[in-house]
């Protein structure tokens, strides 16, 4: 228990203090922006983005044009990114998924904190534990007490080995000192779904891919990962308050700019992001898709809370002898 409290990711679960003042002085884009984002059309990063293009291209008074480039979990739009010029007009929105693959030493063609001049982490949300109501977890101490009678016998579904959701669901079996087998699914929904057919007895999944189907009544949210509960499902108690004092963890969506990019150009892109957050409507339609916290962090801040996650989650992919094969 005292390894698991290690590396229950407080970089994350703080809120991020610092803020930018004002708008970068000696820098505005003089052609169209492109956002990068390493995911397909349609799934939560390409909404996120299409969410903050309008706001941010009125604050700095150019078009943003959002650009997805999925595959390799993201790698792909990273590496675009990192090969960008400097000048402010490409950005990319980063998530936790990059953070995981750095933990997992994978081979990306870039330095994942050095390669890039981070701007902000955006928003972070939480992952839920979601299991069939008429099953036989009817909450977080039946799944253990069943994992501790069968060792390795209890499985939970993930987006793949080397995913957000393996690490949360190791993080777990490390708080909870059990062991359980991962089965890797395509989609959070493919998860839940093998879940409400009796295929699959858990799922790990983001609050963004549970939320339109834990209304579903056949489903039982078990826990969330957050520091409190979800605004949506406040039903749902969370993981720490069920057994597993200060146990969090969050996947995060948030800009940066390639490693080159000047201070005053991150300044006045960090400006245009406080400002969209700022506005009522921008902040609504990102904590109703995610059901997460809206609380951007200044550039320091931000790498500062990427390195921290990498470290945090290697020393959990070393503990528990992980592998993203």
């Amino acid at each position: 228990m005292a390894l698991a409290r290690r590396l229950l990711l407080t970089a994350l679960a703080a809120p991020a203090v610092a803020r930018a003042q004002g708008m970068g002085q000696g820098w505005a884009p003089d052609r169209s922006i492109t956002l990068l984002h390493g995911f397909g059309a349609g799934g939560a990063a390409d909404t996120i983005c299409r969410i903050l293009a309008p706001p941010l291209a009125e604050a700095l008074g150019r078009p943003v044009v959002v650009e997805p480039r999925p595959g390799a979990g993201g790698n792909i739009a990273s590496a675009a990114l990192a090969r960008a010029p400097a000048d402010g007009h490409t950005l990319g929105l980063l998530t936790g998924s990059h953070g995981v693959a750095a933990a997992f030493g994978k081979a990306t063609g870039f330095d994942p904190v050095d390669s890039f001049a981070w701007i902000s982490v955006a928003l972070r949300y939480a992952f839920v534990l979601v299991a069939r109501a008429d099953g036989p977890y009817r909450d977080l101490r039946a799944l253990v007490a069943a994992a501790k009678a069968r060792p390795g016998a209890v499985q939970y579904g993930t987006l793949g080995p080397g995913s957000s959701h393996h690490l949360t669901g190791e993080l777990f079996s490390a708080a909870a000192g059990i062991e359980m087998g991962q089965v890797p699914y395509r989609s959070d929904v493919a998860g839940i779904t093998a879940v409400l057919g009796g295929e699959l007895p858990l799922m790990v999944s983001t609050s963004v891919g549970a939320m339109g189907l834990l209304q579903d009544p056949k489903l039982r949210g078990l826990g969330v990962t957050a520091d409190r509960r979800s605004g949506r499902f406040p039903a749902i108690p969370t993981v720490a308050a069920s057994g597993f004092p200060d146990f969090r963890s969050y996947t995060w969506a948030g800009l940066a700019a390639p490693a080159a990019t000047p201070a005053p150009v991150i300044a006045a892109v960090h400006a245009a992001l406080l400002r969209s957050l700022a506005q009522p409507a921008v902040r609504t339609k990102l904590e109703e898709l995610t059901d997460g916290e809206v609380d951007p962090s200044a550039p320091t801040a931000t790498r500062a809370l990427v390195v921290e996650e990498i470290a945090a989650w290697r020393g959990l992919i070393t503990a528990r002898g992980l592998s993203a094969e």
